[in-house]
């Protein structure tokens, strides 16, 4: 079921590529004399030894330093034996945060922004075993996207440690002479069809993709086009009798998901099979409803920050699909991804079990030109990551007016948000957004209000009347205005998007101070209980699109979490599922 999860990028695998994760040469550079005069060729100036991908602050990496070193280099040899006819891609998933590719000593590419996929085709430099060097400049300027890392410091409140270099997976890739460079595949349930937007790269008049849609094995259809300006863009009938109604939908009740292989032929030879799948759902707004698949769906979402202990930002497959695991059997149907663009695979699980998903850009923390340039520029490669993912259903762009942070009354900073939605849409009109989750909103397809009041009854009191609520300020813990002003509630579906926030600390973290939202309550009964009540009192509020609860599991400081800080149950998940599964229940039950 999961046979693609030890591939770095599920959704376009190729049989020929090599992990390059593992031991590399590395040093810091304080004093940042590495590029100058070429000192990063002479001996003795790598110094260390670290496991990548994980970040130097990690225990995972070999060296486990909470210190800040803005400058660090990483050297490998690529274990590759050049055939002529071929041609090779370097892929890194992410690198935190200005990165600078060199190949024997040759600078080659600049890639600027720590969370985004960058891809070279180093073939025209590439010989057998050749040196690889990677220079990471990380001064965590509050005008970058840095999401939940300190830029002070030391961690305070919700920002934890910081993350610096190579954090995500690092792969080489053999490809023929023309290759498919990106896939962009949109469903449309209402014309039983698959769009196509396939680029290629090093085409000629000549190439064509060729390509077949499975469906559990079966053949679904077949179809062929040539490449015009490095482009094919058609349309597929994926319709099929087998079918209950005409197609296979995806939803969390039944992930179904299509396989499609890609060709790409030049001259009758191939020269690149790719394969890759797609689900066939749709997210549309009706009133103040979400909808998936034209029918109202309920988001019974848990905050998933993506830490771990010994690892910080970086999980293994394994570690990925066991948290999505238990966010499965803890009832909720899908994950907010916060402050973070994650691992691929964690998107493809999520597609196989049938979670939906928020996607998130990390926040920066201090309104400039040069912040609203750093997050546009990253912002492409955050959309193209999650494009073809059936179980991203949303894009978050900012959060709780993080940088943003005169956004109520400041018009400049609300044209940002507007023109970051209006971007987005451009570029992918098939999800819902939300501008500026949690309050001081200005436009979005779905209203947000955080909303940490541990008391019930006025929990609930405060959203009697929707309406009001929305053009007031509910949220007896912020007391922040729902909308910036000159903005008004229009009726869109309204969400508590992060609540809860109940403080559990088992001890699997050895802190001076841990903190969760309210009082603190003595022992597991009595967190349940409250965890209990509020989650009553969500489902209590009448119009309601769903809700977020905080969250799933403890991250350093912040002990709020469903799941400890090795990511272990702290409640019997049969409890949990209970107070979370709710009666918002709607569809069909066949039994």
């Amino acid at each position: 079921m999961l046979e693609k999860l030890n591939f770095p990028k599920p959704q376009m695998v190729r049989r020929d590529w090599v992990d390059l994760n593992g031991e590399w040469d590395f040093c810091f550079d304080d004093d940042n004399i590495g590029h100058k005069d070429a000192a990063f060729t002479r001996p003795g100036f790598f110094d260390r030894k670290i496991i990548v991908p994980y970040a130097y602050q990690t225990k995972n990496s070999g060296i486990g330093l909470n210190e800040d070193h803005p400058v660090v280099w990483y050297r490998r040899l690529l274990p590759i034996m050049k055939n002529q006819e071929k041609r090779y891609l370097l892929h890194f998933e992410a690198v935190d945060y200005k990165a600078d590719i060199y190949l024997d000593g040759q600078h080659l590419y600049c890639h600027e922004g720590g969370s985004t996929p960058f891809t070279m085709d180093i073939t025209d430099m590439v010989r057998p075993n050749c040196e690889l060097v990677v220079r990471v400049e990380d001064y965590n300027r509050t005008c970058q996207p840095i999401g939940k890392q300190s830029w002070k410091k030391e961690n305070f409140l919700c920002w934890y440690t910081r993350t610096t270099g190579i954090w995500q997976q690092v792969w080489l890739e053999e490809v023929g002479s023309t290759y498919l460079s990106e896939i962009r595949m949109t469903p449309d349930i209402d014309a039983a069809s698959l769009h196509l937007d396939l680029s290629v790269a090093h085409a000629t008049p000549s190439t064509r993709v060729e390509g077949q849609v499975y469906f559990q094995g079966e053949l679904i259809t077949a179809f062929s086009s040539l490449v015009k300006s490095g482009r094919v863009r058609l349309s597929v009938d994926v319709s099929s009798e087998e079918a209950n109604f005409r197609l296979h939908f995806w939803s969390p009740a039944d992930p179904n998901l299509y396989d499609i292989v890609f060709d790409v032929i030049e001259e009758g030879r191939m020269q690149d099979h790719v394969e890759s799948y797609f689900g066939m759902r749709d997210v549309s707004v009706k009133g103040n409803k979400v909808c998936l698949n034209n029918q109202e769906f309920y988001q019974k979402l848990v905050l998933d920050q993506g830490y771990w202990q010994d690892g910080g930002l970086t999980a293994t497959p394994e570690q990925l699909l066991a948290d999505l695991e238990k966010v499965k059997e803890m009832g909720f149907n899908g994950a907010r991804k916060h402050q973070k663009i994650e691992d691929a695979r964690y998107m493809y699980i999520c597609d196989v079990l049938g979670l939906v998903m928020w996607a998130e850009m990390p926040s920066f923390f201090e309104f400039s030109h040069c912040a609203n340039e750093n997050v546009t520029c990253e912002l492409h490669g955050f959309v193209a990551k999650h494009f073809n993912h059936p179980s991203v259903i949303a894009y978050t762009l900012m959060n709780e007016s993080w940088g943003i942070n005169e956004v109520y009354k400041n018009k400049a900073q609300q044209a940002f948000v507007n023109g970051l939605y209006w971007l987005t849409k451009s570029l992918d009109p098939s999800r819902v957004i939300i501008g500026n989750d949690g309050w001081e909103q200005t436009i979005g397809d779905i209203i947000t209000v955080h909303d940490y009041n541990s008391d019930p009854e006025t929990l609930a009191a405060s959203y009697g009347n929707l309406a009001g609520a929305a053009n007031g300020n509910p949220s007896l813990t912020s007391l922040r205005h729902v909308f910036a002003k000159g903005y008004e509630y229009a009726s869109q579906p309204f969400m508590i998007s992060e609540f809860g926030g109940v403080a559990f600390d088992t001890g699997t973290r050895l802190i001076d101070s841990s903190w969760g939202y309210g009082n603190r309550l003595n022992g597991q009964k009595e967190v349940l209980e409250k965890m209990a009540s509020l989650c009553q009192a969500v489902y209590s509020i009448d119009g309601l699109c769903g809700f977020c609860y905080t969250q799933l599991s403890d991250v350093e400081q912040e002990v709020n979490g469903l799941l400890d800080h090795h990511h272990e149950y702290k409640f019997d998940p049969a409890v949990i599922r209970k107070m979370i599964t709710g009666t918002k229940e709607t569809g069909f039950l066949f039994i």
